[in-house]
Order: C-alpha cells, then structure tokens, then sequence
C-alpha cells in the first residue's frame, strides 16, 4: 500500500518532523492482509521508553512495560499492538525491542486468531505521528509552543530559485502536495547466503524522509553490521575515533573555526511581489560574507540528519508561515541561528564535513552553488555507508561496558529532559511575574508616594517644600525599578530558555542514536555464528555512538557553565542598578535639607 498524506495535514506535520500517513489506509491494509494476519504469530517487545498518546488511534506505554505486536510489519515507522492494560493501537517502531525467544502461537482451534479494532473517531479521518521529544518553546509572558524540528515549505517556496534545470533523478521528490523529502533510494547487494537474508529484516539504507524517529534498520545501522555496506571512501572522508581519557571521542579538530551570523536583511525578488529575509554569515576560516536564507539552513539540516545517523545535529530555530517580518521574530530567529551555528562549528565531525563547508563558503556563484547542492544530494555515504568511513582505536571495546554506559546515558537524558521542562516552567513563571506583576507593583508604590508627595504640598510651607520633591522622586524611581523588571527577563531569563529548546533538540535525537547501537548489541547475540566478524562492526558503531555522548557531555558542560555565568552577571547587574537608583533617591532626602 502507498500512503498518501492528506493535504489538511500536510503542514502541520511538517513543522512536527514527523512520519504521517492516511489512517483510512490502514483500515485497507488491514482488509488486503486479513488472511496473513490471521496466521501471524503473536510477538511480545520490551518498551525501551516512554511513549504518552497524544492523538486519537495511539496508545501509551511504559519503559520496560510488555507488550503485544499484531505484526512485525512497521507502518510508516510505526507499529500496532496492545499494551498490558488491553488498550489497542500504534505507537513508535523505534520505542521498543522485539523480543524474538518468547514467540507465541496467537491462533485459536480454528486457525484464527481473535480480532483486533482500533474506535477512531469520526472527526479525525488521517493519522499524524508524533516527535513526542520536541513539543515545548519557552516564551517570556506566554504559555506558548513549539519546537526545533526542520520544516520544509510555505515559509520561503522551497524551489523557486534553486535547480531548476537539474535532472529529474535529482529532484527532491514527495508526496502529492507535501513538501520535498530529499530521499536516498541507494540499493544495497543481497547477501550471501539465505541464512544472512533471514537474519536481516531488511536491506533498505535510509527511508523515504528525514524522519529521525527511524529503526535500526532504516537507520542502515543492520546493513552495515551484516557487511551490506559497501561505497568507496576517500582519506578526506575518513571520521577518527580517538581512546580518550574518559572513553572514545571524535578526534580534536585540527583547525577550529567560528561563524558570525549578522542582523538579517529584508530582500525582495520579482520586482517587490516576494519578500525574504538574508542572513550574512561570515565564518573565521575565510573572513568572506556569504548570504543565506532560512531555507538554506533548512536544506542544510536535511542533509546532515541524512548524512549522519549515529550524530546529534541541533534543531533549528522553528519558522512560522506569517509574521516572520515582524521584529521580535526576526531577533528570536538570529539568535536561535546563532545558537546553532556555535553547535555545528563546535562539532569536530560537523563542522568539517563537506555540504557544511559548501554551505558556509560557496559565494554568489549561482553554478557553484548548484554543483556543490547536487553533489551532496548524491553523496553515497549515508545510512549503511556513514559507518564505513569510521575509524576506531586499534583495542576494540567491551560490549557490556559499552550497555552499561549506554544504559547509564538513557537515564540521564531521560532526567535531564524532565528537568529541562520544570526549569523552564519556572522561569516562566517568574517571567511573568517580572513583566506584569513586579511591574505592576512597584508602579503602584511609586504613585502611592507620588500622590503623597502632592498631598504635603497643600502645606505649602517653605521648610517642607524638600521633603515633597525628594518623596516624589522615591516615587520615580519604584517606577523605574518596575520598569526594570519587565525588561530583565531579556537579559537572563530568555538566554536560558533559548539554550535549554537547544538542548531538547538534542535530547530528541539521542533515542534514535541509542536505538541504532542497541540494535547491533542485540544482533551479536542474536548471531552467534557470526559474532567475531559482527563484533568487529559492532564496535564501530559503539565507538562512534559513545564518542557523540562523549561530546554531547563536553558541549553540555561549557555551554551550561557560560550560560548560568551569564545569567548571575545579568542579576548582579540588574541589582546594582536598583541599588543605584535607590541611593540617588536616598542623596535627595540629605540635599534638600
């Protein structure tokens, strides 16, 4: 079965990343395959982690919870089964571990077994899957969100200046009126044997999107492990895994570089019918300007998540359909941008790879730029053939340490991302007790002082005439501080919440990196015959998976340690500044003696 997207879906799901599908399909699906489905056996999975249903035909499950799958045939990156407390439906592929020595026969006497329905209801005739790790965005003085997924779109009309001449093969291609998906259609050589080819579920690299929310197998983390892989790699495309002091790391990056990104510019083409905005981008390396729409980063993303499975490329900044002219959207864009961009050149992986490096340097030269756009459009080391290009310490690890550590970062995620919600839950909070509160009362003890002040200048005698002016000018100054508070939250507040979406970006990319490696750990085991040569590249993907959370930790560290840094300096600031404009209230109660 094809799946189309509906189209009153589209949108949304683009701004969410994720797979979507038509749900009236799944009812034909089912009624095509209703005579597999009654021989199928029933398959219990493990929860790897917590998935909350958050619309109509999916389920909730719990980590380590059992759970039943009517088949092992994944939908759109999706599965259907029935959790412990009876309830039927889908949830994520990637969420759970099927658990391959407890199969049971689900058969009644007859050959059949009993049937399974999902109620839908009639107000929701397509299904939309979730990314249920990236659905808040703190905004001072809103309860508001959003997320740093990629969306590709209404925003910028995607194609209207880029390649309009390239081949047809090269073309991003999509579904009816959903946006481009960029898809990599490569086909790996069958295997050996029949033996290899009922070990492996699949041989597909990378799926038909840029969905992260992918399988081992769709990730290519299975091809690879079974030697499926196969793509030539240049010395310049190598990857080094270094044994550091706290395990495997990316080798340090030989020659370091930064990349300012300027206010935007308000551009227009078709003689003033299309707006846009420009941004200057000027990296230290070359110190030339190259100019960039969002719609660039945007290209730019698809192509890193595609490129590179086992890595957490940051979420862009969100993009909105209307309003991105407007003033505070533009300074809440450049420095979501900013924040990005100090990820990516920070990266030693990231920032050296090639379609980085494109996109960073290629200048006004419209041919360069479509060559160098075409060229990694077509690059071959994606999905199985990423891992080719890996290069590991000489002593390969320990396979149960590398569980241990993997299991150990699950937890932390896990509790850093709940944490992440409660410290921006409380700041926004006191964000808004800042703007409109505080504000609000410190006004109101300002003109109660005022009005007293005008009260003693009824007495109208001289002796007193200091006195009203130095209370009246307390008075200014408790309306000045209110002032003072709504505008703080700018300064402190909202640098963190613009790390902490950063960092929740992040968060919703490692389930995918650690189910990748999870995968080939439960591969080994499961091929016994074939463990020397299956560990072999099982230990390139632990290296690789182990040195991105190594660096994820380093990047954690510095920028968490600069931000809260920032912010104390910003609250002694706002202090003293309080502080003065009180003393000079104080100074007046002694000069007008």
């Amino acid at each position: 079965m094809i799946y189309e997207p509906t189209e009153s879906r589209a949108e949304g799901e683009r701004k969410r990343g994720g797979r979507y599908f038509n749900f009236a399909n799944l009812k034909d699906l089912r009624s095509e395959d209703k005579m597999s489905k009654c021989e199928t056996m029933t398959l219990k999975a493990r929860v790897l982690y917590d998935f909350h249903a958050e619309n109509p035909g999916e389920i909730s499950i719990a980590e380590n919870e059992l759970v039943t799958l009517f088949s092992e045939e994944e939908l759109e990156g999706w599965l259907e089964g029935e959790n412990s407390r009876g309830e039927v439906g889908l949830f994520p592929a990637s969420y759970v571990d099927i658990i391959r020595d407890q199969i049971t026969s689900s058969t009644s006497n007859n050959g059949f077994s009993s049937p399974k329905t999902i109620t839908q209801s009639p107000s929701h005739s397509s299904y939309v899957s979730p990314d249920p790790h990236s659905q808040r965005k703190f905004k001072v003085g809103s309860g508001g969100g959003s997320s740093f997924n990629t969306s590709q779109g209404s925003d910028d009309d995607w194609d209207d200046d880029w390649d309009e001449s390239s081949p047809a093969q090269y073309e991003p291609q999509g579904f009816g009126t959903s946006p481009p998906s960029y898809p990599v259609t490569t086909s790996l050589p069958s295997r050996g044997s029949s033996q290899q080819q009922q070990q492996a579920k699949s041989s597909a690299t990378v799926g038909r999107n840029l969905n992260r929310f992918s399988t081992f197998v769709k990730s290519g983390g299975e091809a690879f492990l079974l030697g499926e892989a196969a793509a030539f790699v240049k010395d310049g495309d190598r990857i080094c895994v270094v044994m550091g002091k706290y395990g495997p790391e990316w080798q340090e990056d030989p020659y370091p570089f930064t990349c300012t990104i300027d206010d935007p510019t308000k551009q227009t083409k078709f003689k003033g019918m299309k707006s846009y905005m420009s941004y200057g981008l000027t990296p230290t390396h070359t110190n030339v300007q190259v100019n960039r729409r969002y719609k660039h980063f945007d290209w730019l993303y698809a192509r890193l998540v595609e490129r590179f499975p086992v890595i957490s490329v940051p979420h862009l900044p969100e993009k909105q359909a209307t309003g991105r002219f407007e003033e505070d959207f533009i300074s809440k864009r450049r420095k979501g941008l900013i924040w990005w961009m100090n990820h990516m050149t920070s990266h030693p992986v990231l920032a050296h790879c090639d379609v980085f490096q494109h996109f960073l340097t290629c200048g006004a030269d419209e041919k360069a730029w479509k060559m160098g756009k075409r060229k990694a459009e077509r690059d071959d080391l994606v999905g199985a053939n990423f891992f080719l290009t890996i290069s590991t310490p000489v002593v390969p690890l320990d396979l149960q340490e590398v569980e241990n550590k993997i299991e150990g970062f699950k937890s932390f995620t896990k509790k850093m991302d709940e944490n992440i919600v409660v410290v921006n839950t409380s700041i926004n909070e006191f964000a808004r007790k800042q703007i409109t509160g505080f504000k609000k009362e410190y006004q109101k003890v300002g003109q109660s002082f005022k009005h007293l002040a005008q009260a003693f200048e009824l007495d109208q005698q001289v002796y007193s005439a200091g006195l009203n002016r130095a209370i009246s000018y307390t008075g200014e100054a408790y309306e000045a501080i209110g002032e003072y508070f709504a505008e703080q939250p700018r300064q402190d507040l909202e640098p963190i919440s613009d790390l902490l979406d950063l960092y929740r970006g992040h968060l919703s990319n490692f389930p995918d990196i650690i189910h990748v490696q999870k995968g080939a750990l439960t591969k080994v085991r499961d091929c016994p015959k074939l463990e020397g040569e299956l560990h072999d590249r099982c230990n390139i993907i632990s290296c690789a998976t182990l040195a991105e959370i190594q660096h994820f930790h380093r990047t954690r560290v510095r920028d968490f340690r600069s931000q809260m840094q920032h912010h104390l300096h910003q609250q002694i600031s706002f202090f003293q500044k309080i502080t003065a404009k009180l003393e000079d209230a104080l100074k007046k109660y002694d000069d007008e003696q």
